[in-house]
Protein backbone atom coordinates (compact mmCIF):
# COMPACT_ATOMS: atom_id res chain seq x y z
CA UNK A 1 0.00 0.00 0.00
CA UNK A 2 1.09 3.78 -1.26
CA UNK A 3 2.63 5.81 1.92
CA UNK A 4 1.18 9.35 1.99
CA UNK A 5 3.07 12.24 3.02
CA UNK A 6 1.60 16.22 3.22
CA UNK A 7 3.84 18.73 2.39
CA UNK A 8 3.18 22.02 3.24
CA UNK A 9 3.70 25.12 1.91
CA UNK A 10 6.64 28.15 2.95
CA UNK A 11 7.01 31.84 3.15
CA UNK A 12 7.84 33.17 -0.75
CA UNK A 13 4.25 30.72 -2.20
CA UNK A 14 2.05 34.01 -1.25
CA UNK A 15 0.47 35.11 -4.36
CA UNK A 16 -2.60 37.58 -4.12
CA UNK A 17 -5.73 35.83 -4.97
CA UNK A 18 -4.64 32.96 -3.01
CA UNK A 19 -7.76 30.89 -1.13
CA UNK A 20 -10.16 33.07 -2.52
CA UNK A 21 -12.24 30.33 -4.71
CA UNK A 22 -12.05 28.39 -2.15
CA UNK A 23 -13.63 30.57 0.43
CA UNK A 24 -16.58 31.23 -2.46
CA UNK A 25 -17.05 27.87 -3.24
CA UNK A 26 -16.93 25.83 -0.14
CA UNK A 27 -18.86 27.66 2.77
CA UNK A 28 -16.03 25.27 5.28
CA UNK A 29 -13.44 27.04 3.81
CA UNK A 30 -15.40 30.67 4.10
CA UNK A 31 -15.96 29.78 8.09
CA UNK A 32 -12.34 28.88 8.63
CA UNK A 33 -11.50 32.22 6.65
CA UNK A 34 -14.21 33.96 9.48
CA UNK A 35 -12.38 31.65 12.29
CA UNK A 36 -8.90 33.28 11.42
CA UNK A 37 -10.18 36.96 11.54
CA UNK A 38 -11.60 36.38 14.87
CA UNK A 39 -8.54 34.89 16.39
CA UNK A 40 -6.18 37.60 15.04
CA UNK A 41 -8.25 40.66 15.44
CA UNK A 42 -8.44 41.61 11.72
CA UNK A 43 -9.38 40.25 8.67
CA UNK A 44 -6.15 38.24 6.76
CA UNK A 45 -8.10 36.23 4.50
CA UNK A 46 -9.24 39.52 3.01
CA UNK A 47 -5.34 40.40 2.44
CA UNK A 48 -5.03 36.70 1.03
CA UNK A 49 -7.60 37.71 -1.49
CA UNK A 50 -7.44 41.21 -2.13
CA UNK A 51 -3.58 42.38 -1.22
CA UNK A 52 -2.50 44.73 -2.27
CA UNK A 53 0.74 42.29 -2.76
CA UNK A 54 2.65 44.84 -0.95
CA UNK A 55 0.46 44.45 2.17
CA UNK A 56 0.49 40.63 1.51
CA UNK A 57 4.39 40.23 1.04
CA UNK A 58 4.81 41.52 4.87
CA UNK A 59 6.37 38.82 6.38
CA UNK A 60 3.61 39.25 9.37
CA UNK A 61 1.07 39.10 6.58
CA UNK A 62 2.58 36.18 4.31
CA UNK A 63 3.44 33.79 7.11
CA UNK A 64 -0.13 33.36 8.85
CA UNK A 65 -2.16 34.21 5.10
CA UNK A 66 -0.07 30.79 3.51
CA UNK A 67 -0.55 28.96 6.51
CA UNK A 68 -4.43 29.78 6.60
CA UNK A 69 -4.51 28.87 2.97
CA UNK A 70 -2.63 25.49 3.50
CA UNK A 71 -5.02 24.74 6.09
CA UNK A 72 -8.05 25.37 3.73
CA UNK A 73 -6.07 23.01 1.17
CA UNK A 74 -6.19 20.70 4.21
CA UNK A 75 -9.73 20.59 5.36
CA UNK A 76 -11.34 21.13 1.85
CA UNK A 77 -9.37 17.44 0.96
CA UNK A 78 -10.21 15.59 4.10
CA UNK A 79 -14.15 16.64 3.66
CA UNK A 80 -14.13 15.60 -0.41
CA UNK A 81 -11.97 12.41 0.35
CA UNK A 82 -12.97 11.65 3.99
CA UNK A 83 -11.21 8.06 4.03
CA UNK A 84 -7.80 9.56 3.15
CA UNK A 85 -4.73 8.45 5.22
CA UNK A 86 -1.63 10.21 5.67
CA UNK A 87 1.46 8.31 7.38
CA UNK A 88 3.76 12.09 7.80
CA UNK A 89 3.85 15.60 7.47
CA UNK A 90 6.86 18.16 6.31
CA UNK A 91 6.58 21.81 5.69
CA UNK A 92 9.12 23.73 4.01
CA UNK A 93 9.75 26.54 6.97
CA UNK A 94 6.83 28.13 8.06
CA UNK A 95 5.24 25.11 6.76
CA UNK A 96 6.56 23.32 9.25
CA UNK A 97 4.29 24.54 11.83
CA UNK A 98 1.35 23.61 9.67
CA UNK A 99 2.99 20.13 9.19
CA UNK A 100 2.72 19.79 13.26
CA UNK A 101 -0.88 20.77 13.59
CA UNK A 102 -1.82 18.51 11.05
CA UNK A 103 -0.08 16.06 12.92
CA UNK A 104 -1.94 16.64 15.98
CA UNK A 105 0.97 18.43 17.77
CA UNK A 106 -0.89 22.05 18.04
CA UNK A 107 -4.27 23.31 17.73
CA UNK A 108 -5.04 25.26 14.31
CA UNK A 109 -6.07 27.95 16.17
CA UNK A 110 -2.42 27.85 18.58
CA UNK A 111 -0.73 27.19 15.00
CA UNK A 112 -2.19 30.72 13.73
CA UNK A 113 -1.63 32.79 16.39
CA UNK A 114 2.16 31.50 16.70
CA UNK A 115 2.75 32.10 12.89
CA UNK A 116 1.70 35.49 12.76
CA UNK A 117 3.48 36.06 15.34
CA UNK A 118 6.71 34.38 14.45
CA UNK A 119 5.93 36.52 11.07
CA UNK A 120 6.37 39.77 13.35
CA UNK A 121 9.46 38.92 15.16
CA UNK A 122 11.31 37.67 11.72
CA UNK A 123 10.35 41.18 10.10
CA UNK A 124 11.20 43.31 13.05
CA UNK A 125 14.77 41.06 12.81
CA UNK A 126 14.79 42.05 8.88
CA UNK A 127 14.02 45.44 9.58
CA UNK A 128 16.82 45.73 12.29
CA UNK A 129 19.43 44.16 9.79
CA UNK A 130 20.67 44.30 6.27
CA UNK A 131 20.18 41.08 4.88
CA UNK A 132 19.61 39.55 1.63
CA UNK A 133 19.17 36.34 -0.13
CA UNK A 134 20.46 34.67 -3.19
CA UNK A 135 19.16 31.27 -5.27
CA UNK A 136 22.63 29.45 -6.61
CA UNK A 137 21.65 26.99 -9.52
CA UNK A 138 23.86 24.64 -10.82
CA UNK A 139 26.13 23.89 -8.00
CA UNK A 140 27.14 21.27 -5.55
CA UNK A 141 26.02 21.56 -2.16
CA UNK A 142 29.86 21.18 -0.99
CA UNK A 143 31.41 23.54 -3.39
CA UNK A 144 27.86 25.51 -2.03
CA UNK A 145 29.55 25.75 1.15
CA UNK A 146 33.26 26.82 0.44
CA UNK A 147 31.16 29.68 -0.98
CA UNK A 148 29.61 30.56 1.54
CA UNK A 149 32.32 30.21 3.81
CA UNK A 150 34.88 32.64 2.01
CA UNK A 151 32.23 35.50 1.86
CA UNK A 152 30.92 34.95 5.09
CA UNK A 153 27.17 33.81 4.44
CA UNK A 154 25.67 31.05 5.08
CA UNK A 155 23.57 27.90 3.70
CA UNK A 156 19.70 28.93 3.85
CA UNK A 157 17.80 26.12 1.96
CA UNK A 158 19.18 22.44 0.44
CA UNK A 159 16.18 22.66 -1.38
CA UNK A 160 16.56 20.06 -4.08
CA UNK A 161 19.68 18.75 -6.55
CA UNK A 162 20.86 21.89 -8.25
CA UNK A 163 19.19 23.98 -6.14
CA UNK A 164 20.76 25.55 -2.94
CA UNK A 165 19.56 29.31 -1.73
CA UNK A 166 22.19 31.32 0.29
CA UNK A 167 21.39 33.93 3.00
CA UNK A 168 23.80 37.07 4.96
CA UNK A 169 24.88 40.31 4.91
CA UNK A 170 23.54 42.74 2.07
CA UNK A 171 26.95 43.45 1.66
CA UNK A 172 28.55 40.09 1.40
CA UNK A 173 26.09 38.48 -1.12
CA UNK A 174 26.75 40.02 -4.17
CA UNK A 175 30.39 38.56 -3.03
CA UNK A 176 28.93 35.22 -2.94
CA UNK A 177 27.13 35.53 -6.05
CA UNK A 178 29.94 36.08 -8.33
CA UNK A 179 32.42 33.76 -6.87
CA UNK A 180 29.21 31.01 -7.22
CA UNK A 181 29.47 31.77 -10.86
CA UNK A 182 33.14 31.65 -11.18
CA UNK A 183 33.17 28.11 -9.08
CA UNK A 184 30.71 26.74 -12.34
CA UNK A 185 26.91 27.73 -10.64
CA UNK A 186 24.48 27.89 -13.98
CA UNK A 187 22.59 30.96 -12.25
CA UNK A 188 23.16 32.91 -8.96
CA UNK A 189 20.28 35.23 -8.58
CA UNK A 190 19.48 37.80 -5.90
CA UNK A 191 15.72 36.85 -4.45
CA UNK A 192 13.51 39.53 -3.66
CA UNK A 193 13.22 39.39 -0.17
CA UNK A 194 12.48 41.65 3.11
CA UNK A 195 16.05 39.72 4.96
CA UNK A 196 18.33 37.07 5.43
CA UNK A 197 15.97 34.37 6.41
CA UNK A 198 17.62 30.87 8.08
CA UNK A 199 20.76 33.15 9.14
CA UNK A 200 22.02 34.67 12.26
CA UNK A 201 20.85 37.68 10.79
CA UNK A 202 17.40 36.69 12.49
CA UNK A 203 18.53 35.58 16.06
CA UNK A 204 16.56 38.19 17.66
CA UNK A 205 13.36 36.44 16.64
CA UNK A 206 14.65 33.37 18.12
CA UNK A 207 14.03 34.25 22.40
CA UNK A 208 10.52 36.14 21.20
CA UNK A 209 9.38 32.78 19.34
CA UNK A 210 10.42 31.03 22.34
CA UNK A 211 8.90 33.32 24.74
CA UNK A 212 5.17 32.39 22.43
CA UNK A 213 5.92 28.78 22.33
CA UNK A 214 5.96 28.36 25.69
CA UNK A 215 2.68 29.69 26.31
CA UNK A 216 0.78 26.83 23.85
CA UNK A 217 0.56 23.28 24.58
CA UNK A 218 1.99 21.48 22.34
CA UNK A 219 1.92 17.64 22.19
CA UNK A 220 4.15 14.82 20.49
CA UNK A 221 2.92 14.46 16.78
CA UNK A 222 0.50 11.48 16.48
CA UNK A 223 2.48 10.60 13.17
CA UNK A 224 6.15 11.64 12.17
CA UNK A 225 7.01 15.32 11.40
CA UNK A 226 10.20 15.88 9.67
CA UNK A 227 11.95 18.96 11.27
CA UNK A 228 13.57 21.28 8.64
CA UNK A 229 16.34 21.41 11.17
CA UNK A 230 17.37 17.79 11.40
CA UNK A 231 15.86 16.39 8.34
CA UNK A 232 14.58 13.78 10.79
CA UNK A 233 11.06 13.17 12.49
CA UNK A 234 10.40 15.55 15.67
CA UNK A 235 10.50 13.68 19.40
CA UNK A 236 9.10 15.35 22.44
CA UNK A 237 7.23 18.79 22.95
CA UNK A 238 10.43 19.68 24.35
CA UNK A 239 12.55 19.14 21.00
CA UNK A 240 9.88 20.45 18.61
CA UNK A 241 10.43 24.21 20.55
CA UNK A 242 13.94 23.89 20.56
CA UNK A 243 14.34 22.44 16.51
CA UNK A 244 11.56 25.26 15.56
CA UNK A 245 13.55 28.07 17.50
CA UNK A 246 16.74 26.76 15.76
CA UNK A 247 14.99 27.02 12.60
CA UNK A 248 14.68 30.65 12.30
CA UNK A 249 18.52 30.83 11.82
CA UNK A 250 19.32 26.96 10.77
CA UNK A 251 19.62 26.00 7.48
CA UNK A 252 16.31 24.03 5.86
CA UNK A 253 17.52 20.45 4.60
CA UNK A 254 14.43 19.84 2.74
CA UNK A 255 16.10 17.83 -0.18
CA UNK A 256 17.57 15.28 2.70
CA UNK A 257 14.34 15.45 4.64
CA UNK A 258 12.50 14.24 1.16
CA UNK A 259 15.09 11.36 0.62
CA UNK A 260 14.43 10.38 4.57
CA UNK A 261 10.56 9.65 3.76
CA UNK A 262 11.22 8.33 0.52
CA UNK A 263 13.85 6.07 1.79
CA UNK A 264 11.19 5.24 4.42
CA UNK A 265 8.77 3.59 1.62
CA UNK A 266 6.89 6.76 1.18
CA UNK A 267 5.69 6.75 -2.12
CA UNK A 268 2.55 9.62 -2.24
CA UNK A 269 3.15 12.84 -1.74
CA UNK A 270 0.50 15.83 -1.80
CA UNK A 271 1.66 19.61 -1.81
CA UNK A 272 -1.05 21.23 0.26
CA UNK A 273 -1.11 25.46 0.55
CA UNK A 274 -0.75 28.24 -2.78
CA UNK A 275 2.14 27.72 -5.28
CA UNK A 276 4.06 24.16 -6.72
CA UNK A 277 7.44 24.41 -5.54
CA UNK A 278 7.54 21.66 -3.28
CA UNK A 279 6.14 19.84 -5.96
CA UNK A 280 8.67 20.84 -8.06
CA UNK A 281 11.56 20.33 -5.61
CA UNK A 282 10.18 16.88 -5.01
CA UNK A 283 10.17 15.78 -9.16
CA UNK A 284 14.10 16.93 -8.88
CA UNK A 285 14.73 14.73 -6.22
CA UNK A 286 12.92 11.60 -7.47
CA UNK A 287 10.85 11.07 -10.68
CA UNK A 288 9.60 8.19 -9.57
CA UNK A 289 7.56 9.00 -6.39
CA UNK A 290 3.43 10.17 -7.46
CA UNK A 291 3.09 13.95 -6.22
CA UNK A 292 -0.36 15.91 -6.20
CA UNK A 293 -0.82 19.58 -5.30
CA UNK A 294 -4.48 21.52 -3.80
CA UNK A 295 -4.14 25.23 -4.04
CA UNK A 296 -7.15 25.93 -5.47
CA UNK A 297 -10.43 24.43 -6.88
CA UNK A 298 -9.34 23.05 -9.94
CA UNK A 299 -6.21 21.43 -8.53
CA UNK A 300 -8.66 20.10 -5.56
CA UNK A 301 -10.75 18.57 -8.00
CA UNK A 302 -7.87 17.06 -10.36
CA UNK A 303 -6.64 15.83 -6.49
CA UNK A 304 -9.96 14.69 -5.70
CA UNK A 305 -10.37 12.57 -8.70
CA UNK A 306 -7.00 11.15 -9.25
CA UNK A 307 -6.68 9.89 -5.52
CA UNK A 308 -9.89 7.84 -5.66
CA UNK A 309 -9.05 5.92 -8.67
Amino acid sequence: MDKTALLFAGQGAQVVGMGRDLAELYPAARALCDRAGEILGYDLARICFEGPESELTRTENAQPGIYLVSWLALALLKGELPGLTFEATAGLSLGEFTALAAAGSMTFEDGLRVVRLRGRFMQEACEATRGAMAAIIGLDEPTTREVCAATGVTLANLNCPGQIVISGDADRIPLAIELARTRGARKAIPLPVAGAYHSPLMASAQPKLAAELARIPLSTPLIPVISNVTAAAHGEPADITRLLVGQVTGSVRWEESMRALIAQGFTRFIELGPGTALSGFLRRIDKSVSVFQVSDAASLAATVTALRT
